[in-house]
């Protein structure tokens, strides 16, 4: 039997800290062997990235290895210097960043950095350099890279970015890639067709795969055995057929049970259904939020010359859009990136006008003249990133108040204070917390603050980009049951916006399909999702990793 890749015995990262030591790795052993796949879940804070960290040698102050020993095909890389381990990174192990466009140095091409990579592990001349960047891009699934190999990183589309830094990460024809958390921004289409580059050149070149995700879907489609970590600790090991269907661990059974199935009806169509009539009927009256021929164009000629002699570029990113939301409603919106989902949000909130075509709450154009009031007081929108939406240098209840002070719902601080007290139950936040600060809470009481800010301005239609898209399957659950509550409580209207197709399935009544700019497909979510029309839907739904097929 072959030796492992990589082999982790006993290893422990702690932190020396101001109040004490912090052990956020606790003595965890597993191997990884040539052409295998480990998946590695758990939540945040679990200590899966830094799993990955320490092995790549790059824990900085304060914190430290405080035992271990890693050997990489017989090797000990444990202990190394600096320089020991540089010639390591990027020759020996590869690493796959979650997010591309930060990997990637955008004053580069993507060849020059590939190029410069490749030159800097291999004995390889600038031709023959540039010729096995080619060839590697094309391995990964890039089109035409004899010519892309020239193109700059903003000039592809997140899934090609990723496909890019996989191929950076094998430039070197390392032993072993650490993948962290590498689909967790992508569409289920890309998702797929990135897992697939993974496991065809870790099966093709006897690459070993540590594959870093919260997602326990890409973890069926694409591990051969799994890890689960809780506390900074493996609470279970095994191969993913048994761990998914047949769990021993408490932890491991939640994370399981919180992962939403995109064959699982919406509850409350459910529930309509026992009652003996359709979710229709219970919708019933003038649509709250119509959307009618909605259209966006943006022009790209860059120069004033091009705009001037005729040469200009035009997109039309969202084309002749229209659908009807119904009062208490979610109504899904679904597509690719760069489908037009939102830019379609952005018009509908009041950040974007459109090109053309009429978006109406209550009967009124939200773009038109004196509309504005209105708008702001009765839209809101939850953004994908509860880091970035908050702002770090207020205080919690100061970003909570903003709302009423600058629309006038109150003006007294004793009724502020009350009034965001009140918001911080409700989204199940301890009212103390109004005297913190964003960076002081996690990323699901991040997004719960930012549900609570929405909620401040007493609106009736909430906008949903990617709310949970950032957060962990059970802190995700969290925030689904929350926002699903708050609806019924306050008359809530959604849109929601996802690439997760089973959040979308829980939680929408109906569902919009976006490709190209274009609506291929609207209706009752339980028609979209179980006799779609469309191609394209089709493709989407067959590309959603589904744990109830692994044996």
């Amino acid at each position: 039997m072959s030796q492992p890749v990589l082999s982790v015995k006993d290893l422990s990262v702690v932190f020396h800290l101001r109040r004490g030591d912090f052990t956020a790795v606790k003595s965890i052993s597993f191997d990884i062997m040539p052409g295998e796949v480990l998946g590695v879940v758990g939540e945040s804070g679990a200590g899966k990235s830094m799993t990955g960290t320490a092995i790549m040698g790059l824990i900085d102050p304060p914190g430290e290895i405080s035992s271990a020993a890693i050997t990489l095909n017989g090797d000990r890389i444990d202990g190394l210097d600096e320089e020991s381990l540089r010639k390591i990174r990027g020759r020996r192990i590869g690493m796959v960043m979650q997010d591309p466009l930060t990997s990637l140095n955008p004053l580069f091409t993507v060849g020059e950095q590939l190029i410069e990579t490749i030159r800097r592990h291999l004995p390889l001349n600038q031709d023959e350099a540039r010729d096995r960047a080619i060839a590697l891009l094309a391995d990964a699934g890039i089109p035409d890279p004899a010519s892309r190999i020239d193109s700059y990183p903003h000039q592809f589309s997140g899934g090609m970015r990723q496909r890019v830094v996989i191929s950076l990460a094998l430039a070197a024809e390392p032993e072993l890639v650490i993948a962290d958390e590498p689909t967790s921004a992508l569409d289920v289409s890309v998702q797929a067709q990135i897992i697939k580059v993974l496991k065809r050149l870790c099966a093709e070149r006897g690459v070993a795969v540590m594959l870093i995700t919260h997602d326990m879907g890409v973890i069926a489609e694409a591990a051969d055995r799994m890890i689960v970590m809780n506390k900074g600790e493996i609470v279970e090991t095994g191969s993913v057929g048994d761990i998914i269907n047949r769990p021993k661990m408490d932890y491991t059974i939640k994370l399981i049970e919180a992962i939403p199935s995109i064959t699982a009806q919406n509850p409350r169509y459910a529930a309509a259904v026992a009652k003996g009539h359709s979710f229709a009927s219970e919708k019933t009256g003038d649509p709250l939020v119509v959307v009618e021929n909605l259209a966006k164009q943006f022009d790209l000629s860059g120069s004033l010359l091009a705009r001037i002699t005729g040469r200009r570029k035009i997109v039309n990113a969202v084309n002749d859009v229209s659908f009807t939301i119904q009062r208490g409603q979610t109504y899904g919106l679904v597509g690719e990136s760069g489908s037009g989902k939102s830019t379609c949000a952005r018009m509908m909130v009041g950040l974007l006008p459109p090109s053309g075509g009429t978006v109406r709450l209550e009967d009124t154009d939200i773009w038109s003249k004196g509309a504005e009031k209105k708008r702001r007081s009765k839209i809101q929108m939850i953004f994908q990133d509860p880091y970035a939406s908050l702002n770090p240098r207020w205080r919690v209840g100061e970003i909570i108040a903003e709302p009423m002070r600058a629309l006038g719902i109150a003006r007294k601080p004793g009724e502020i204070a009350e009034r965001v007290a009140d918001l911080l139950e409700r989204v199940r936040l301890d009212p103390v917390s109004m005297r913190k600060y964003p960076h002081e809470f996690s990323g699901g009481q991040r997004q719960r603050i930012a549900i609570a800010r929405a909620l401040s301005s007493q609106p009736e239609f909430i906008i949903c980009d990617e709310p949970t898209s950032a957060l962990d399957v059970s802190v995700q659950a969290q925030v689904l049951e929350l926002m699903s509550r708050l609806q019924e409580e306050f008359g809530l209207t959604y849109l929601l916006i996802s690439h997760n197709l089973a959040v979308v399935r829980q939680m929408a009544d109906a569902v919009g399909v976006l490709h190209n700019g274009n609506l291929v497909e609207s209706g009752p979510v339980e028609e979209i999702f179980g006799a779609p029309k469309a191609d394209y839907t089709r493709m989407l739904l067959d590309a959603v990793p589904d744990i109830s097929k692994v044996a």
